[in-house]
């Protein structure tokens, strides 16, 4: 007999359809083989999707597995938030709670609503102090591997890898048009730097949209099964941290909002949302949040 698995596809950092990025949310996936679930990622051919399991841990409302098309992921931002607007929706959170907490691979994860508690008009999650990463000081070859020149790099600014649990290669550069520029190739950022391949995050100040807006990119190529991203909470968190603690956005009030401007140039607009705090000059506190949009149910059938 056929098996059949119920999902919902969401859009997840926007405020309208076909924006954002995609997420498909399995609610009942008992019965799948880790194989299945990496299959059904590649066949989905999106970002991520995930898999809702009963929690491990008792302090946990859930246990959920984060599946890119290329390989599982202990941690990311924009199936936390998708996936705990969806459980939300379908009533699968304790009632009238604000503030869950989800079992993910490094561990637990904080997450808070804010709005309808059936439909949350934004979703929070908290993440870890963010880590940076000596400086990379190869700023040429970095740049000829984006296809700009080094003058187009943001100058006095590091490029590092930072993360707040899973790391990112942070390039920052001059300015918007820059970012819109950037062609890259992943062999040969992974060579300026002689490390393992991570996701390229190249951002800029974006004072034209606002004091506190950021123009970004992130680029996954072979670690995702993606060739980019149009939103990515999992590196939103360091980003803060990082034109943040460097004066990059405005530093008033504190706590700050910082919005990070993402997917634009692939169609897909997305907002990040970032809140932090600042304290002695280092970025404590954050967490990474933003709208999600229903855009269809499923049932995905496998033999039996």
């Amino acid at each position: 007999m056929p098996r059949r698995y119920p999902f919902v596809r969401v859009g997840v950092f926007t405020d309208h359809i076909f924006g954002g990025n995609q997420l498909a949310v399995f609610l009942a996936p008992d019965g799948l083989s880790d194989d299945e679930m990496q299959a059904i990622a590649r066949e989905m051919n999106i970002a991520e999707i995930t898999f809702v399991f009963a929690s491990t841990q008792s302090d946990c409302v859930a246990r959920v597995r984060i599946f890119t098309p290329a390989r599982e992921l202990p941690f990311a931002g924009h199936p936390t938030v998708g996936t705990t607007w969806v459980l939300a929706r379908e009533g699968r959170l304790p009632a009238g709670s604000r503030e869950v907490v989800l079992e993910e691979g490094i561990g637990p994860v904080p997450v808070r609503l804010e709005g309808d508690l059936t439909s949350p008009s934004s979703v929070w999650m908290k993440q870890r102090d963010a880590e940076f990463g000596p400086e990379l000081t190869n700023r040429g070859a970095f740049a000829r591997a984006l296809a700009l020149e080094e003058g187009d790099l943001l100058g006095g600014q590091p490029v590092c890898i930072g993360s707040t649990g899973l790391p990112f290669l942070f390039i920052p550069l001059a300015n918007p048009d820059a970012v819109d520029r950037a062609e890259p190739d992943l062999r040969g950022i992974a060579a300026a730097f002689q490390g393992e391949r991570l996701g390229v995050f190249v951002f800029a100040p974006d004072p034209g949209r606002g004091p506190s807006r950021v123009y970004s990119r992130m680029f996954a190529g072979d670690t995702a099964g993606i060739p980019e991203d149009p939103a990515t909470g999992s590196a939103s968190g360091a980003l803060g941290a990082y034109v943040a603690e460097r004066g990059l956005v405005e530093r008033m009030p504190n706590p700050l909002e910082i919005v990070s401007l993402q997917g634009l140039k692939m169609g897909r607009p997305s907002e990040v949302h970032i809140r932090l705090r600042l304290e002695d000059g280092r970025a404590r506190q954050i967490e990474v949040g933003g709208g999600v949009v229903p855009v269809m149910d499923g049932t995905l059938t496998l033999p039996s």
